[in-house]
């Protein structure tokens, strides 16, 4: 059995289960507290980060390599285009979310408001917080530009880029910090993705101490 070692809320954990979901390999999900520095998720991961996942009989760690690994070796359904210039900016927007959009949204508004406290790490900071609501409308803004010139993000089909901002919006939706209204496009993209059955597992997630909001799980929020 495949097993990823995963944390819920964490957007890149969510990318991989996106992956996975969609081309239909199961796998088991299994919770790591990796801030405990646990000894045997160490031989795992060196680096200490989620997501790991064992799968052919290897531990691979890395979010974005883990996804191009799955994508190499299970081609389909496809999540990256054949064409080059097209897997570029695939690859481009992924980073995009990955990087950009985490220092500057994810790490604001989700690390402040349920990461600390789960690990124990004090109370918000409430400049980060507010810093993180002005940054999302930026993203969100930008969103709207790239789906009013195409079908998905990347373009014509639903690539790992749509996964990769799906993930962060998801985990950001779970605590209620996305204002779907600022872009009638955004919302209607997200409910398109999030109807998918790779999203289900993804929409049945509860974390303790944190319930979801009542539209986080519903396809017609």
């Amino acid at each position: 059995m495949n097993r990823l070692f995963h944390v819920p809320l964490s957007p890149f954990c969510r990318k991989v289960r996106l992956s996975l979901a969609e081309k239909r390999i199961e796998v088991e999900l299994v919770e790591e507290r990796y801030w405990e520095q646990d000894p045997d998720f160490l031989r795992r991961n060196p680096a200490a980060k989620v997501p790991v996942l064992k799968m052919d009989g290897k531990m691979m760690a890395e979010s974005a390599a883990i996804c191009e690994y799955i994508e190499e070796k299970y081609p389909q359904p496809a999540l990256m285009p054949k064409d080059a210039d097209a897997r570029f900016e695939v690859r481009r927007l992924v980073s995009w979310f990955d990087d950009k959009f985490h220092h500057e949204v994810t790490s604001k508004l989700l690390y402040e408001r349920v990461n600390k406290k789960v690990m124990g790490q004090g109370y918000p900071d409430s400049a980060n917080v507010k810093a993180g609501a002005r940054a999302i409308k930026y993203h969100l803004d930008y969103m709207t530009w790239l789906l009013d010139h195409r079908r998905w993000l990347a373009g014509d089909s639903m690539t790992l880029a749509d996964f990769a901002a799906a993930a962060h919006l998801s985990a950001l939706d779970y605590i209620s910090d996305v204002d779907w209204n600022r872009s009638e496009v955004v919302k209607d993209w997200y409910a398109k993705i999030k109807s998918r059955p790779a999203f289900r597992s993804i929409l049945a997630d509860q974390i303790p101490g944190f319930p979801p909001p009542q539209h986080y799980a519903d396809l017609d929020f």
